[in-house]
């Protein structure tokens, strides 16, 4: 960090600094030499006791299901055992507990020196109910506290880490084998910033980051590897390319509270769409996003959608469209008042500018708000009704008619 310090301070390029790498114990569940011995036969220590206790109810669900012992005790006191109960699980928690306050020694001395936010990153457990993937245990290693690095900071032992390291400013997940959207959400725990610093690097990959911005509010997410592809071929080009262009609207949307949805839809499997659709309700209306229709054939799509207030709304990506339909009792009728293909002419403010308007062929009538693929299939149809998401970007605003304005 002294280095780091001397060399850049004055310019800035490193924004952060990741502490340690994938911590944990791999090949078992527990250090199994003399002194952890000692330790895990001694006392627990009573900050952990009192932290799991007084906490109980802001504990993290994954972390609460293995206390099941823990909450039988009206004063838990004893060796590990004793309070947690046998578990490769109480092994878990007797690494996370002296990792976490071993990181944060290293962390601390890091910032006393240079002080730059610090996070430190987390294999995942790749199996489980919110596994993503189908490959051997062995491949992706998870399963139990070992074939994952015990004592690591995964959801089960997260709140470990943010209470006995705070001088991380975060803990971060590596996205391989997990359902993206469940990583997200289990590390805003705490609302702590969400960070992803390794995942896919592929097509797969690239879609779901738009749920990171999106959804979640990520500061950032970085792609392993990706410094060997080549930018032409590259997926990430192309989705951090319209992702930069509208920074500065993304960075305000994150402001607001619930103000924007990320999403993706992946290639169907043998006809088989296994993404749902997305449904937020804003500004008295029903949104429904899903996967677009062109005429027969659904490709692949990603993006969020921004809720500028109102009836308002900002479409940003392709492959998916938007219906609308008014939450009042009342309505009799939904439609697009106005639908524009938009471009950003001002990247520092966010300021965009009206490129087309988009008539009814582009809305089936008023029906579908749609950002097709860049190449759409027509299916043989003659006539061409259906545009591409050209800049990728277009602005909806949507209006009811109530019964009592007939």
């Amino acid at each position: 960090m002294s280095h780091i310090k001397d060399l850049d301070e004055a310019h800035s390029t490193v924004i952060m600094v990741q502490v340690e790498n994938e911590t944990g114990l791999l090949g078992d569940s527990r250090d199994g030499s003399a002194s952890a011995e000692a330790r895990f036969n001694d006392a627990v220590p009573g900050d952990l006791i009192h932290f799991l206790a007084q906490d109980w109810e802001a504990l993290h669900v994954d972390l609460q299901s293995n206390l099941d012992h823990f909450k039988t005790q009206d004063s838990p006191r004893g060796t590990w055992e004793q309070v947690f109960g046998k578990s490769p699980h109480t092994d878990e928690l007797f690494m996370a507990y002296h990792y976490a306050r071993y990181v944060n020694t290293v962390a601390t001395a890091g910032k006393k020196a240079y002080p730059l936010p610090l996070y430190t990153n987390v294999w995942q457990n790749y199996v489980g109910e919110d596994g993503d993937n189908d490959f051997p245990v062995v491949v992706g290693g998870g399963g139990a506290p070992g074939d994952y690095p015990s004592g690591g900071g995964t959801s089960n032992v997260l709140d470990v880490w943010q209470r006995f390291a705070p001088s991380l400013d975060f803990i971060a997940p590596d996205v391989y084998l997990n359902d993206y959207a469940s990583s997200c959400r289990k590390y805003r725990h705490r609302n702590q910033p969400l960070f992803i610093p390794e995942q896919r690097r592929d097509e797969y990959g690239a879609r779901r980051i738009w749920t990171a911005y999106g959804s979640y509010q990520a500061i950032g997410v970085s792609p392993f590897g990706i410094d060997t592809l080549e930018p032409s071929t590259n997926p990430f080009t192309r989705h951090y390319g319209l992702l930069d262009s509208v920074s500065q609207i993304v960075l305000d949307a994150q402001t607001r509270p619930d103000a924007s949805v990320g999403f993706f839809f992946d290639e169907l499997t043998d006809g088989i769409d296994s993404c749902k659709p997305v449904v937020k309700h804003w500004g008295g209306y029903e949104i429904t996003i899903e996967r677009c229709f062109v005429f027969g054939k659904a490709g692949p799509g990603a993006g969020m959608v921004i809720h500028l207030g109102g009836p308002k709304f900002l479409l940003i990506g392709w492959g998916f469209q938007v219906r609308a339909r008014s939450l009042s009792p009342s309505s009799t009728f939904t439609g697009f008042l106005r639908f524009e293909e938009q471009t950003v002419s001002n990247k520092e403010s966010g300021e965009l500018r009206t490129l087309r308007v988009l008539n009814g062929d582009e809305t089936r009538s008023g029906i579908f708000a749609m950002m097709p693929n860049e190449d759409p299939d027509y299916g043989g149809f003659p006539i061409c009704v259906t545009i591409p998401a050209r800049t990728m970007i277009a602005q909806l605003e949507v209006y009811s008619i109530e019964e009592d304005d007939v």
